[in-house]
């Protein structure tokens, strides 16, 4: 009975593309599904920091290759997409959490900046899901995860235009998984939160950022990569088998609260 209920977790023989995985959250992911017995993509726009993901991937006992593919190239997801079904015949699972912010209020946003963003975070969400999508539809299953944020629910000044693109991504994974559903094939997003990852790091120096951060918490305490990338492992898995459409936050219930939050009360 117990093997049973820990195989629903298991990711053996399943084949992953993980875009992002040169670093953060992206790394942790394609570390993470290794582990749970996937073979994984790895993907990036960074080509030696992907490359060293699949060998940290191989050292740690696990199978994966990696591949440069810059997320705002069509061309280029769609070779990632194709490399896993190339080399293994199928595509299982895909993940996707590149995303970039120019920390500005928008009265002062060049159209140059407003596009950058959005043509990472939400046209390159788009291409992916749409490669990826078509590859499981054709075989009949399939799980999708996107990257979203909480920001898509709480916005602070200088942030509208990145919480705007994790917002659509949220509204294009529902509908997506709509027209997708019977077809076997799943998607979600996550929303993580305050997460330990070299683009928060900064943050992390300042001492008031961090105290502010941890206050605004439930649990009191920033969230480490692994922790996301364990969200994505379940939707992934057959444990999440009746879970679409939907999006987990992974943010120690910062969305759950109203303002400041005192953990002593």
């Amino acid at each position: 009975m117990a093997s049973r209920y820990r195989d629903l977790f298991d990711l053996t023989g399943r084949i992953a593309v993980v875009m992002g995985a040169a670093s953060g959250l992206g790394e942790a992911s394609a570390r993470f599904l290794a582990g749970m017995g996937a073979r994984v993509v790895c993907a990036d726009i960074d080509g030696e920091g992907v490359t060293a993901t699949a060998r940290r991937i191989a050292d740690e006992g696990g199978t994966a290759l990696s591949v440069r593919a810059d997320l705002t190239r069509t061309d280029e997801v769609r070779a990632a997409v194709a490399t896993a079904v190339d080399t293994y015949g199928r595509l299982d699972i895909g993940v996707t959490t590149p995303g970039i912010n120019i920390r500005k209020r928008v009265a002062t946003y060049t159209e140059e900046e407003f596009d950058r963003i959005v043509r990472l975070n939400l046209k390159g969400t788009f291409d992916f899901l749409k490669q990826a999508s078509e590859v499981m539809v054709a075989q009949g299953s399939g799980s999708l995860v996107a990257c979203s944020s909480m920001r898509a629910n709480l916005v602070e000044p200088g942030l509208a235009v990145y919480a705007s693109t994790k917002a659509a991504i949220q509204q294009l994974v529902r509908g997506l998984a709509s027209e997708v559903g019977l077809s076997g094939v799943r998607v979600n997003t996550i929303a993580p939160g305050v997460i330990d990852t070299p683009l928060t790091r900064p943050l992390r120096d300042r001492p008031d950022v961090l105290k502010a951060y941890d206050e605004h918490t439930i649990l009191g305490r920033w969230g480490s990569a692994d922790e996301v990338a364990a969200a994505v492992a379940f939707l992934a898995s057959d444990a999440a088998s009746y879970i679409t459409g939907t999006n987990l936050p992974v943010d120690a219930g910062w969305t759950v609260i109203d303002g400041r939050f005192d953990a002593q009360h």
